[in-house]
């Protein structure tokens, strides 16, 4: 039986470091970042086509939301995933989608791999959550494609599963009953649960089964993932650090689901859409000219 080189190479320095960490307390911190994209077509009016200058100016207001950096700290069962703000870019004040768009921005995520407990501690215009989940694991599918991240030889691994993605774009403006029609039949296809594919690349030479926000349970960890329209890539990685950080449960706020949290965002979209109709206008119902 022939044995591909890598795999030979991979296996023979994952034994040597699995010997290492069942050997000590150890702790790792790995530094992501991520990269969201947007479809800025649902932000164009009246059916008309956005300028390439408007979709730039749009991007740069959004580029503090959209690219984040993060740090993963871990060891054998815990783990806490927390932005970076000294990294990342800071987010715009005022007006905009840099202002309100900080109160999506997720907040630190902790999980425990053998109590299969998932919290995150979220902050949303003032109010705080605790997004509460029993940890439940992805049907990775395991592949043989591997490629190399850093210093790391890394497997492909895929998956599906429901989005978490909240559609920050303004609403479908109705127009005539042919567009109607198709609204609708949006609507419906919005309304079923949208599935994304997940595409997960780890590495068995750190063999923990953690990975960045709420991906894990793979040999290995994970180094790339991207699902939807959402990249995170890990940059550099940390082994025994001789600062350790302490991996603190956060157990403040109102105990909800990941999926009432997304109701609960959902909503006050939907409010701060009609707030915003109504301020471009005049009163609800009517123009904001005057007779």
């Amino acid at each position: 039986m022939k044995i591909n080189i890598n795999t030979f190479y991979v296996l023979i320095v994952t034994l040597l470091v699995t010997v290492s960490f069942q050997a000590q307390e150890f702790q790792g911190k790995a530094y992501y970042f991520s990269k969201t994209t947007m479809d800025l077509s649902r932000f164009n009016r009246g059916g008309g086509e956005m300028t390439e200058q408007r979709k730039k100016e749009i991007a740069t207001r959004l580029k503090s939301m959209l690219e984040k950096t993060y740090v993963l700290t871990f060891n054998k069962e815990e783990s806490i995933f927390v932005e970076d703000e000294k990294l990342s870019s800071p987010v715009s004040s005022g007006r905009g989608p840099g202002g309100f768009g900080s109160n999506f921005s997720p907040g630190p995520q902790y999980k425990n791999i053998k109590e299969r407990l998932y919290l995150q501690d979220q902050e949303f215009f003032g109010k705080q959550f605790l997004i509460k989940e029993e940890m439940q694991p992805l049907e990775w599918k395991m592949g043989s494609e591997t490629k190399q991240i850093g210093q790391y030889m890394c497997f492909k691994a895929t998956a599906t599963k429901v989005s978490t993605n909240i559609d920050f774009g303004p609403p479908r403006r109705g127009g005539d009953e042919q567009d109607s029609d198709k609204s609708k039949e949006d609507d419906k296809k919005e309304a079923a649960p949208k599935m994304d594919e997940v595409i997960a690349w780890y590495t068995p030479q750190i063999p923990v089964s953690q990975g960045p926000a709420d991906y894990w349970g793979l040999p290995g960890l994970i180094l790339e993932v991207s699902a939807g329209n959402n990249t995170i890539l890990c940059s550099k990685i940390v082994i025994n650090p001789e600062e350790k950080t302490e991996i603190v449960a956060p157990r403040k706020g109102q105990v909800v689901t990941q999926q009432e949290y997304k109701d609960i965002i959902t909503k006050k979209m939907a409010e701060f859409r009609e707030s915003r109709g109504r301020d471009r206008g005049g009163r609800p119902g009517g123009g904001g000219g005057r007779n």
